[in-house]
């Protein structure tokens, strides 16, 4: 997470080398390069820079691609059986939407050598409004990409699926980033780092205490209401101390996931 100022643009190339040098510097040594690593941006990280940067350190991409002004006379250069069934989000074939390749059509010579441009074209929800460039009452977007390998349906299922990135923003804003209430920009630098902290606290808490359980899916709000303020029931019984808890409650599903590791442990001796 970086605190950006109030007039710093969205597609400002040097701030996005800026993260994406952060989160590679928490992967091991052995994982910094190399196409093993995949960046995924929506638009704002489709720029020359941006790319070029990607491509320097021969990191793999998938990124958003605003299309040219002519984008509705390529798409309709596209032959019909080029286009291919687009997926779900269980990975099955959802009908109304087709991806094709757009990159022969293009001219790329100003973006890093060997990006490619797909783009996907699908028929617009109820009430929603289309832009005038897309063609033929299909709504159509495009992403950039430099994998070379795997069905252009597959890449682009990869490429939508970034957009849990809006969980974890949704998950910050319940966290403290909705407002920034201190005054001076360095003050809320620090805030910031405490609402990262926080959610590196929940995302550790969800992959190493819930797995296994429906919590683990579970955003702040839920859980502060559900588990961290627990609902249970004190008694005590031959000078033991014993808490009761419904048997739905994440707790209880820990506990005895916790009595059945000790279970299976090797007697002592």
């Amino acid at each position: 997470m970086l605190l950006r100022p109030g007039n710093a643009g969205s597609n400002t190339a040097i701030d996005h080398v800026a993260v994406a040098t952060a989160a590679l510097a928490q992967l091991p040594q052995r994982l910094r390069r190399g196409r093993s690593v995949l960046i995924r941006t929506d638009s704002g990280g489709g720029t020359h820079a941006f790319t070029a940067w990607l491509h320097r350190r021969r990191l793999s991409y998938s990124v958003g691609f605003t299309l040219p002004d002519n984008a509705a006379d390529l798409i309709v250069k596209v032959p019909a059986k080029a286009w291919t069934p687009a997926y779900d989000a269980d990975g099955k074939p959802r009908p109304g939407a087709w991806v094709a390749e757009l990159t022969g059509l293009m001219d790329l010579s100003g973006w890093p050598a060997g990006m490619r441009v797909i783009v996907r074209k699908e028929r617009p929800h109820p009430g929603a409004q289309l832009r005038i460039t897309d063609p033929e009452g299909n709504r159509c977007t495009a992403f950039a990409t430099n994998s070379r390998r795997g069905q252009l349906a597959d890449l682009e299922l990869r490429h939508r699926r970034r957009a849990r990135c809006e969980d974890r923003i949704r998950g910050a804003k319940d966290t403290g980033l909705a407002n920034l209430p201190l005054h001076d920009f360095a003050q809320n630098q620090i805030w910031c780092a405490l609402v990262c902290l926080a959610l590196d606290l929940l995302a550790w808490t969800a992959m190493l205490a819930l797995a296994g359980h429906t919590a683990r899916r579970w955003e702040p709000k839920r859980l502060r209401h559900r588990l961290f303020t627990i609902a249970g029931r004190l008694a005590r019984h031959a000078r033991q101390t014993v808490l009761h808890l419904s048997t739905h409650h994440p707790w209880a599903h820990l506990a005895v996931q916790a009595l059945t590791t000790l279970r299976a442990l090797p007697a002592p001796g």
